[in-house]
């Protein structure tokens, strides 16, 4: 099962390498991983999405609650939750491809960011599902390059993680 574990963890140098090498040192992969400062400078705030059943997810949280750099950990997947991916693709768009780029663009809710005679640059932001759904709607030839971000996630409602 796909788990979207939030780490709250002070903002200092190693902090990164001592959590991702506690997921190598057991074996378990790390599917998308973003790290940023909090609203708290002294803070950051890290999103892991895993694949593990529930016991092998309960394993990890525990452990990553023993390392001293580590406030708090929540699995944000174990209640309503909302979840965003940034995408850039950039796709080849000449001649029919343009207007069938634009087009799936805009089904898709995506913005045309930069414009060249023979490609299109395309942001998209949704879940990691409606990504990929658009690199799977569009001719995979057209496609020239793909950049993601990862997973971002935080509590829906009153569900906050704080210090």
């Amino acid at each position: 099962m796909r788990h979207l574990i939030s780490i709250l963890l002070e903002n200092e140098a190693g902090a990164l390498a001592r959590v991702s090498g506690l997921f190598s040192a057991r074996g378990y992969n790390i599917e998308s991983l973003t790290v940023a400062p909090t609203e708290d400078p002294s803070m950051s705030r890290m999103t892991i999405v895993s694949i593990g059943s529930d016991d092998v997810i309960e394993q990890i949280t525990k452990q990553l609650n023993k390392l001293i750099d580590v406030v708090k950990v929540v699995d944000l997947s174990e209640a309503a939750h909302v979840e965003r991916e940034l995408m850039l693709i950039k796709v080849r768009a000449t001649g029919k491809d343009r207007e069938e780029m634009k087009r799936m663009a805009d089904i898709f809710r995506g913005r045309i960011i930069d414009v060249t005679d023979s490609t299109y640059l395309i942001e998209l932001t949704g879940d990691s599902v409606k990504l990929d759904a658009f690199i799977n709607a569009i001719d995979n030839d057209l496609i020239l390059e793909t950049v993601r971000t990862g997973v971002c996630g935080v509590g829906r409602g009153d569900r906050i993680l704080k210090a």
